[in-house]
């Protein structure tokens, strides 16, 4: 039966699409604990889906539990038929108790706990927080406050029409619909067939029962609490457990997306000094052919007969360019530095000074300019270059 359950609420649970239960994708696993451990507690009390229809008109598939709840009135164990509704928003709200009497049952009126409609109202589903509260707590309260004032009275069926109440009534079975009826008020139902029957699916209390079975019973009961309770226990250490996880797995994630960033900055940075590299080894290459072309310039003659004017020529016109913009940007930057040296001594006056400084900063600032912008077409340039004498290998290779 447990597997059949289990079965059963995995099928209706994981279902997608139009024919998917209006519950919560997240409180589906609760919703399905809820029912296994109430199955497992109350076997009497079995799920099934049944179609609900709201005060509106709304009709939805819901999941339900169907059976009896267990009471002890009086030293006989009563079972009292009920329908547990798990609403949409189940099982963050209270489900919806019904008492569901059989033909030969009526609810008392009035009663503290059960309107005159069916629908049961005890402290324990006003007082419902999630997820502390869940289905076996539930169904032990309506069974301690089902004890306290039975909810249903057995009706009376007597063969003989007559109002005299000596004589002997005859009970007659449900599909009976002769005599009349008389309520019991202190009684709660019971079954009155004259031979023994099944019971009907709501079942009802046994008169007189075997010692050694109530012994029996009452012990399978504590045994049974006890390891309800050593499971409640287990699976509230083990949420512990599970919430710890959680919170380091969240820790592990925190942390791998910091290694991932660290990584892709190093990637970064290797990236930018390759470049470097690859800029330095193009001016390697820059510097050791004009080494190569200048070196047999000198042949035996003295090293200070070389003419330093004419030993550095540009190669191009953009390098003739470059080398009289830097020449005239190091000449301002020289004649701004005495300028700073007069000034101070009391040579010029100061606003003559700042005059020229304004003069020689523009001119400076074209200088710079320039330089930048041929300095960009000839990396264009070298890079182009390398290209070229690279392919061949390439090519080959």
């Amino acid at each position: 039966m447990a597997q059949y359950t289990q079965q059963f609420l995995n099928s209706v649970l994981s279902q997608r699409g139009p024919e998917a239960l209006p519950y919560a994708e997240d409180m589906k696993w609760h919703i399905r604990q809820h029912l296994l451990y109430l199955t497992e507690t109350y076997p009497s009390l079995q799920p099934k889906t049944a179609v609900f229809t709201h005060n509106d008109g709304r009709t939805v598939n819901l999941l339900q539990a169907e059976g009896t709840v267990p009471m002890s009135f009086q030293g006989v164990t009563y079972n009292i038929p009920v329908i547990i509704w798990l609403m949409e928003s189940y099982p963050r709200h209270a489900p919806l108790v019904f008492v569901n009497p059989t033909r030969d049952m009526i609810i008392k009126r009035p009663h503290p706990f059960v309107s005159p409609n069916g629908v049961v109202s005890i402290p324990y589903i006003h007082s419902w927080v999630f997820p502390a509260s869940n289905l076996v707590e539930l169904v032990r309260n309506l069974s301690h406050f089902f004890a306290r004032d039975p909810p249903l009275y057995s009706q009376r069926k007597n063969s003989n029409p007559s109002p005299n109440p000596n004589l002997n009534p005859s009970y007659g079975s449900m599909n009976s619909s002769v005599g009349s009826t008389a309520a019991r008020p202190a009684i709660p139902p019971r079954d009155y067939f004259p031979t023994p029957t099944p019971p009907p699916p709501y079942g009802s209390g046994r008169i007189m029962e075997d010692p050694a079975e109530v012994f029996k019973k009452n012990a399978i009961n504590k045994l049974v609490e006890g390891l309800n309770g050593d499971i409640r226990e287990m699976r509230k250490a083990r949420e512990g457990e599970m919430e710890g996880f959680f919170g380091a797995q969240a820790v592990l994630r925190n942390r791998e997306e910091e290694l991932r960033k660290g990584l892709k900055e190093m990637q970064d940075e290797k990236e930018a000094l390759e470049q470097q590299l690859q800029m330095i080894l193009m001016n390697t290459d820059v510097l050791e052919g004009w080494l190569r072309e200048n070196e047999g310039k000198l042949g035996s003659n003295d090293g200070n007969s070389v003419d330093v004017d004419e030993a550095f020529e540009p190669c191009d016109a953009l390098s003739k360019q470059m080398l009289d913009c830097t020449a005239s940007d190091l000449a301002v930057e020289d004649t701004i530095y005495a300028l700073d040296k007069a000034v101070q001594e009391g040579a010029i006056p100061f606003d003559q000074y700042l005059r020229s400084v304004r003069l020689l900063s523009r001119e400076q600032f074209f200088h710079r300019a320039t330089a930048s912008k041929v300095r960009a077409i000839q990396m264009q340039a070298q890079v182009a270059s390398m290209a070229s004498r690279a392919s061949p290998q390439y090519a080959f290779g």
